[in-house]
């Protein structure tokens, strides 16, 4: 059946591809990814058949994280290349009937934006309120708080002899969004960006634009700052100012979103956002109680069921769900949660795309994960590049921690995991660069690579073309009612997709076991083999019409 899908609504259909840009592609041998780079990759992007490239940041920036701390929201970063070459690159996108999204990211600037120099310049420039600034409490900081990349989130100013709030790296203060300036101002920029041909935005911890302003929300790492007072007002003025009745696809990256608030957040008479990121999933290997994200807890098939059918149910009637595995932030899941050996990597790969892209809401897929890359692998610490691992890392000896033991923690959940550069090929550098690479490429790429699994029929690629061309071509999976089966098995993800008659069946095994089907499964085979006993990561889609 054919899916009709409106102005307003077609993100539905969609399936997104996230490029990391310093990773994906290097165009002039600097060893960094560029924009360029990508232009080069727009053939192979629409062959895999994807609808929307989203960009992680390429704005000006001095790079302490990696281009989240923006200097010029309006300018390009020259390690990128122009804004000549970012226009070139969206009408090369439109040109091949793909949309091109950016990152948007306006909780905090970097320390080298004008308007930070302006507001830490004096105690009565006329920017000064565009950031949260308070006295010192007992000559200390005026709270306990910590930064997520570690320390507190309160930086002393010396010029002006108060502390301004950072959530982040302190050279990632946070804009004050009480500020009817400041919002002003960032909308006036996020039209700009709209004239420039830009499809829409993904939106990063947009849910910390609210903060409560006595601090006292809690106090886990973001309880003072996510899901303010104001949030809804704000996205919905951003709704009225920017978004509205444009035919963009919104995204908002928002930690500590429960399905509850994602309901609001999503609901289209609401007016805010097409869909939001959940981290909910991402966290079930995470202790919050020992050392936060790098205490490890054993994954399990049947927690991962349990929290992605209350987020499928919870949004079934409305809102919408995100559907992701991978991004710049999280480690590869063939490695993280499968099984990345030669023996089992492509089966893997395959099974947690067939379970991801078959759901009920938008895929989202990140480089590289469409021809099953894996995890960095790294042995030495000194040969990781972020932030926030490194920061931890240095402060472990301090809390009695091991280096075999923070070794293993960065290995499973540090994000440079995904930040390997793309494995084009099995030349030098896996033909990301002629240069040195700005961080080590995988040792696996004269195995793992796109040319590689293009070539191969049978390869990791070629299923996730499949799975695109099915949510392109089959009503049921994108407005399909979603049915979790045999939710207490340990090893299967298995459910039903059911709309006007027609029943979608998708079953996978995911683990390294043989696996007996507890109960029958109707239809044909339209994916994979159908089979009563499953080999470990086999998955195989019936349709019953």
């Amino acid at each position: 059946m054919s899916i009709t899908l409106g102005k307003d609504d077609w993100w539905k259909g969609a399936v997104v591809y996230q490029i990391y840009p310093r990773s994906f592609a290097d165009s002039n041998g600097d060893g960094i990814g560029d924009i360029p780079g990508i232009t080069s990759k727009l053939d192979y992007l629409a062959d895999l058949g994807v609808d929307v490239l989203w960009l992680s940041p390429v704005y000006k920036s001095p790079q302490d994280d990696n281009g989240y701390d923006i200097s010029d929201y309006q300018d390009i970063d020259p390690l990128f290349g122009t804004l000549d070459d970012m226009r070139h690159l969206i009408n090369e996108t439109h040109a091949r009937g793909m949309k091109l999204v950016m990152d948007l990211v306006v909780n905090h600037t970097s320390d080298e934006h004008p308007w930070f120099v302006e507001s830490s310049s004096s105690l009565d420039n006329p920017k000064r309120d565009w950031y949260i600034w308070r006295d010192a409490v007992d000559g200390r900081e005026p709270t306990d708080h910590q930064a997520a990349f570690s320390g507190s989130v309160w930086q002393w100013n010396e010029n002006t002899q108060q502390y301004f709030l950072h959530i982040f790296s302190k050279k990632q203060p946070d804009l004050n969004w009480e500020n009817p300036e400041v919002r002003a101002a960032v909308y006036s920029m996020m039209n700009w960006w709209l004239e420039q041909g830009v499809d829409g935005f993904r939106m990063d911890v947009i849910n910390l634009i609210s903060k409560h302003q006595d601090f006292s929300a809690g106090d886990d790492l973001f309880g003072p700052w996510m899901n303010g007072p104001r949030i809804h007002e704000f996205l919905q003025e951003m709704n009225r100012e920017v978004l509205r009745d444009k035919g963009l696809i919104t995204v908002g990256e928002m930690p500590g979103c429960t399905v509850e608030l994602a309901q609001q957040y999503t609901a289209p008479e609401r007016h805010e956002l097409n869909m939001v990121f959940t981290f909910e999933h991402m966290d079930l290997d995470t202790n919050p109680e020992g050392y936060g994200k790098w205490d490890l807890v054993p994954f399990t098939v049947k927690a991962l069921k349990e929290n992605l059918n209350k987020w499928q149910k919870g949004l079934e009637q409305v809102g919408w769900n995100s559907l992701y595995w991978n991004n710049h932030d999280q480690p590869r899941i063939v490695s993280r949660w499968g099984n990345d050996s030669a023996e089992h990597r492509v089966n893997s790969a395959k099974a947690f795309g067939t379970v991801l892209h078959l759901m009920r809401g938008t895929p989202y897929v990140y480089q590289g994960e469409e021809f099953g890359m894996t995890s960095a692998h790294f042995t030495k610490l000194s040969q990781y590049r972020d932030l926030e691992t490194l920061n931890w890392a240095a402060e472990a000896p301090e809390m009695g921690i091991s280096e075999d033991y923070v070794l293993k923690a960065v290995g499973y959940k540090g994000r440079d995991n995904a930040r390997t550069p793309v494995q084009w090929d099995d030349s030098v550098n896996a033909g990301f660069t002629s240069g040195e690479p700005w961080i080590s490429v995988n040792t696996n790429y004269p195995e793992i690579n796109a040319a590689a699994a293009v070539a191969d029929a049978d390869s990791v690629f070629h299923h996730y073309q499949k799975l695109i061309a099915m949510r392109h071509g089959m009503d049921v999976v994108v407005n399909g009612s979603f049915d979790m089966l045999w939710i207490e098995h340990e090893q299967l993800f298995a459910y039903t997709r059911e709309l006007n008659g027609r029943i979608l069946t998708v079953v996978a095994n995911l683990s390294n076991d043989t696996v007996e089907l507890p109960g029958s499964v109707s239809g044909d085979a339209v994916l994979g083999v159908k089979a009563d006993v499953l080999a470990p990561w086999q998955a195989f889609v019936t349709l019953q019409n």
